[in-house]
C-alpha cells in the first residue's frame, strides 16, 4: 500500500472510480465547489479548506435546514436558539472533509504546503494572482509536488489582458455572448436563468482535471488546468460562432424558436405546454399519422423540412395544424399518444421534476441525513458508472469539522502541533 492509499484508508475513502485521489478544495461558492463535489461523488477524497475568519460565503445562502439547538451568541439574539445549515452549501459540498487554514501567516502557508506534498489535485477559483500574492501559487507548489494537478477556475482565465478582472456568472454570460442571444425577438436580451457560467466552468474543470490526472498516471508531470468562465460560455454558444465566421450572421434572441428547424419549440395544450420537435421529414410523417392527418405529410407546401422552415409557410400551415392536434389534449394525453414515438414532452416545473417517478428511477433526487436538522433532498449525480457508481447521499462538512483528522493523517502532525496551530488561530 503506497502513502496515498494509506491516507485514503485512514480518512475513510470510498470505492469509487477516483478512489485514491486526494483533492484540496480551496474554492468558494459554486464553480469550484461543484467541480470538487463531482470528484467527491466519483470517489476522490476531497478536503474543503476554508479561511477560519472568512469561510465560504455560500454557507449563508438559502434555503436553510433548521432545528432548535445551542448556537453561540448573546442570549435573546435573533437565531440564538436555532441551528441552521445552508441547503445550497450542502448540495455543492457533500462528501467533503472540512479543514480551516488562515493562509495570511507563514504557519498557514506551511500547513498548506505540507498538505500539497501528499495531494494529487488542488482546486481554487480565486481571482488570478491571489494565490501568488499569498505565496502559494502554482509555481511554488509544483516545486513541492511536481505531480500536482493545479486546477484554477476564474472569470477570464489566467492569461490574457483581462485575466485580473473580477467576474461573476453574469459577467461570463455577458462577455461570452450568450446573454445577447437569449430572450425574445425585438426585446432586451435575457440572462439564462441558472448560473450557467459557473456550472459550465465546473464541468470543463472536471474534464481538464481528469485529463491531467491521466497524464500523471502515465508517468507525466502535473500541470496547471486553467479554466475561464467566459471561455466555457463561448463553447456553449452552439453554431453562433460559425454562423458569424462563415456567413457574417450575428446571433440574436429567438425566443423558443430554433435557428434553422421547425417545428421545434413550445406549444400550448389543454393544461399547459409541451415541447415538440417534429422537424425531420421522418418525424413529421410519423406525427401526421399519429394525429390522424396523414395527408398533411404529402401536402406539397409542407412535405419537406426546408419548406416547413419557411416562416410564412410555417405560420400559415404548420403551426395551425399542430395547434389543432394539441389544444384539445392534456400534457398527459399527448405524452401517452406520442411521447414514446416522437420528441414530445410536457413542460414541467421543478416541483414536477423532483416528484416525477422517472427522476427517482435515475437516482437524480438523493437525500442526506443531517440529524436534528432533517434530511436534505438535492440533485444526484448524472454520471452513471456501472461498476463504480457515484456516492451521493452524504452530508457536507461543518466549518473545520475534520481539521484534526486531516492534519494528523495527511500532514503527519502530532496532537501537540495541531494544538499550537489552533492556539495561534492558524487553523
Amino acid at each position: 500500500m503506497n502513502d496515498t492509499q494509506e491516507i485514503i484508508r485512514q480518512l475513510g475513502g470510498g470505492d469509487g472510480a477516483l478512489d485514491g485521489i486526494v483533492v484540496l478544495d480551496l474554492s468558494r461558492v459554486l464553480a469550484g465547489p461543484y467541480a470538487a463535489q463531482i470528484l467527491a461523488d466519483m470517489g476522490a477524497t476531497v478536503i474543503k479548506i476554508e479561511n477560519p475568519n472568512d469561510p465560504d460565503v455560500s454557507r449563508g445562502f438559502p434555503p436553510y435546514l433548521t432545528a432548535p439547538g445551542d448556537v453561540e451568541g448573546d442570549e435573546g439574539a435573533e437565531g440564538a436558539d436555532t441551528e441552521e445549515f445552508s441547503g445550497y452549501y450542502g448540495q455543492y459540498n457533500r462528501g467533503k472533509l472540512g479543514l480551516t487554514i488562515d493562509l495570511s501567516g507563514e504557519q498557514g502557508k506551511k500547513v498548506l504546503k505540507d498538505l500539497v506534498a501528499k495531494a494529487d489535485v488542488l482546486l481554487e477559483n480565486f481571482r488570478p494572482g491571489t494565490m501568488e500574492k499569498l505565496g502559494v501559487g502554482y509555481e511554488v507548489l509544483k516545486e513541492i509536488n511536481p505531480a500536482l494537478v493545479y486546477t484554477a477556475i476564474s472569470g477570464y482565465g489566467h492569461t490574457g489582458s483581462r485575466s485580473r478582472r473580477p467576474a461573476f456568472d453574469s459577467t461570463a454570460q455577458a462577455a461570452g455572448g450568450l446573454w445577447s442571444m437569449n430572450g425574445y425577438p425585438g426585446t432586451a436580451p435575457v440572462r439564462v436563468g441558472t448560473t450557467i457560467g459557473d456550472l459550465s466552468a465546473a464541468l470543463f474543470a472536471v474534464i481538464g482535471t481528469l485529463a491531467a490526472i491521466r497524464h500523471v498516471e502515465r508517468g507525466g508531470l502535473g500541470q496547471k488546468v486553467d479554466i475561464a468562465q467566459v471561455d466555457s460560455i463561448i463553447a456553449l454558444t452552439e453554431t453562433a460562432v460559425v454562423d458569424y465566421t462563415v456567413n457574417g450572421k450575428v446571433a440574436e434572441p429567438a425566443g423558443n424558436e430554433h435557428a434553422w428547424v421547425r417545428p421545434y419549440g413550445l406549444f400550448d395544450c389543454a393544461d399547459g405546454q409541451v415541447f415538440f420537435a417534429g422537424y425531420t421529414d421522418k418525424l413529421w410523417r410519423v406525427t401526421c399519422e399519429l394525429f390522424g392527418t396523414p395527408e398533411a405529410a404529402e401536402d406539397p407546401e409542407i412535405d419537406t423540412m426546408r419548406k416547413r422552415f419557411d416562416e410564412e409557410v410555417y405560420d400559415r400551415k404548420v403551426k395551425p395544424l399542430i395547434d389543432s392536434w394539441f389544444q384539445g389534449r392534456t400534457q398527459a394525453e399527448l405524452e401517452e399518444l406520442a411521447g414514446d414515438i416522437v420528441p414530445l414532452t410536457a413542460l414541467r416545473t421543478v416541483a414536477d421534476v423532483v416528484e416525477d417517478p422517472g427522476t427517482a428511477e435515475r437516482d437524480m433526487i438523493v437525500e442526506a441525513d443531517y440529524g436534528d436538522l432533517g434530511r436534505l433532498r438535492m440533485f444526484g449525480q448524472p454520471i452513471k458508472l456501472s461498476e463504480t457508481p457515484a456516492e451521493t447521499e452524504r452530508t457536507a462538512n461543518r466549518l473545520g469539522e475534520h481539521t484534526d483528522r486531516v492534519l494528523s493523517v495527511v500532514a503527519g502532525y502530532s496532537p501537540e502541533e495541531i494544538a499550537v496551530l489552533k492556539k495561534n488561530r492558524t487553523v
